[in-house]
């Protein structure tokens, strides 16, 4: 076993799991519902080796793929490691070979590459069904094509040779209406540069529009919004320079001082036609959805306070402050008919969320009423004893539905020794209304060591759940993951 000492604590929960799996027929509490055909695919990270930089982001992690896979009732377990270029040399030299997060300056010598920094992606952060096929992806690289079934690794993709940035986003938006995708790439020709190339993919997954813009300063942009006139890009806070990385230091730092930004383009827009406008002080990591009202562009997002990464300092040397990681959600109005280059924003809940939230995906781009989200209910007791960590700050310990018309919020309580990971909304048919489904997630059993998938009716939270999907493991912690009918798979 390598040695983990001068890593992340690895011990409890939170141990290296090095192995891959297959769980057929799992346990289960309750009845799984029989209209579930199809996989709830899920990634995240794992140290195969430990980081080179003991103080190493650990958004650094090896990618590590799985999957609940469901048929008539049933649901099978499938988990294998994304097998990256950078995964299979350090399985070759025995160790760690890459520094800091997105800094080449910092690798090993064998396999430094300044050139094509973006090989060196875990592909650690999202799944995406996109052109009948399965990808992982992370915002530092180009996407890795995937198996559906076996979960095996087929190599990068570039979208039939036609996409035109070194990197491409972790959140790729999916419109229901036209069967297109719009993605973008930050940092596009190379790790600091402020080149934004947004792109439209066709179904067939060729890209069929695309525009390259400059942005404000080079920062994570990390997910965007789609309506169906507008693409929307949020980022803040973050900063780097080329001068930054050959310095040897991790790729991001916070700087207070930056305006938060979104940028606003349309659909069919061309460069020229991108407007900026300047918030204050937020960290904009994930977004739930957006559309376009008149000339009006509204945006649902939980947008923290400040800075949220402790791993990314804060540049002027200030302890990190974790007050203001607390994400919110927001409700952002932008006028474009307006001179002004500032929003509206009202925060339409005061409890603070954790920001992994999702929507009913049949109204992506579209005005939606509402929003899932896990969330820590401070009204129900966390078990320290059993489950053998502290609470410390408190514990998400709960998957809420936000209705964004009445105002009014449901929850579902997963256990006195759990901890939520992100939901996901599975609709149930294709004549039902908005909401209309399961809501499900994986969450950390602290007390069993042991990972369990919930599923609920997303209409009767506060009834409890359906089932419970039981792992006899700790199955790696997912970043995000959704649901994929297996007829959006070919063959």
């Amino acid at each position: 076993m390598a040695d983990y000492s001068n890593a992340f604590p690895r011990r409890g929960f939170n141990a290296p799991m090095r192995f891959e799996a297959d769980v057929f027929d799992c346990e289960v509490a309750g009845t799984v519902p029989k209209d579930l055909k199809g996989g709830f695919y899920r990634v995240g990270g794992e140290w195969y080796f430990p980081p080179l930089k003991p103080d190493d982001a650990p958004l650094n992690a090896d990618g590590y793929v799985s999957a609940f896979l469901f048929d008539n009732g049933r649901v099978d377990f499938r988990g294998k490691w994304v097998k990256t270029e950078r995964f299979e040399n350090d399985r070759k030299a025995g160790r760690q070979l890459y520094g800091y997060y997105r800094n080449p300056y910092t690798d090993d010598p064998s396999v430094r590459d300044l050139a094509h920094p973006a090989r060196r992606t875990v592909s650690n952060t999202s799944t995406f069904a996109f052109d009948g096929q399965l990808f992982t992806l992370k915002e530092d690289g180009l996407p890795y094509r995937i198996d559906p079934k076996t979960l095996e690794t087929k190599g990068q993709w570039d979208f039939h040779k036609s996409w035109k940035s070194q990197t491409f986003t972790a959140h790729p938006k999916l419109d229901p209406m036209s069967g297109e995708a719009v993605a973008f790439g930050y940092e596009a020709t190379g790790p600091a540069s402020d080149d934004l190339y947004i792109a439209t993919l066709s179904p067939q997954g060729k890209v069929s529009h695309e525009l390259t813009v400059k942005v404000p300063y080079v920062s994570v942009i990390h997910d965007m919004a789609l309506t169906h006139k507008h693409v929307i890009i949020p980022f803040a806070g973050y900063v780097t320079s080329e001068q930054r990385l050959k310095d040897g230091k991790i790729h991001w730092g916070w700087d207070k001082t930056k305006p938060s930004m979104i940028g606003v383009v349309p659909r069919d827009g061309e460069a020229k036609d991108m407007r900026w406008f300047k918030g204050p002080e937020r960290c904009m990591m994930h977004t739930y959805n957006a559309y376009t009202e008149g000339n009006k562009v509204v945006l649902y997002a939980p947008f923290y306070d400040g800075n949220f990464f402790p791993f990314f300092p804060n540049i002027d040397g200030s302890p990190f402050d974790g007050s203001k990681a607390r994400a919110f959600i927001r409700k952002i109005t932008i006028d474009l008919d307006s001179k002004r280059d500032t929003w509206e924003e009202e925060v339409l809940w005061p409890t603070p969320v954790m920001d992994l939230g999702k929507i009913d995906p049949r109204l992506m781009t579209m005005k939606n009423r509402y929003i899932y989200s896990p969330f820590g209910d401070a009204n129900q007791k966390f078990d320290e004893v059993r489950a053998g960590i502290p609470v410390g700050r408190g514990v998400v310990n709960s998957y809420g539905r936000y209705d964004t018309q009445t105002g009014k919020m449901e929850s579902l309580f997963v256990g006195p020794t759990h901890a939520c990971q992100e939901c996901t909304f599975i609709p149930r048919g294709n004549g039902s209304t908005e909401g209309e489904g399961y809501l499900i997630g994986v969450v950390s059993n602290y007390a069993e060591q042991r990972s369990e998938l919930v599923i609920a009716d997303a209409q009767r939270l506060g009834d409890g759940e359906i089932a419970r999907v039981i792992l006899p493991f700790r199955a790696s912690s997912q970043v995000h993951g959704e649901w994929m009918a297996a007829t959006r798979f070919r063959g």
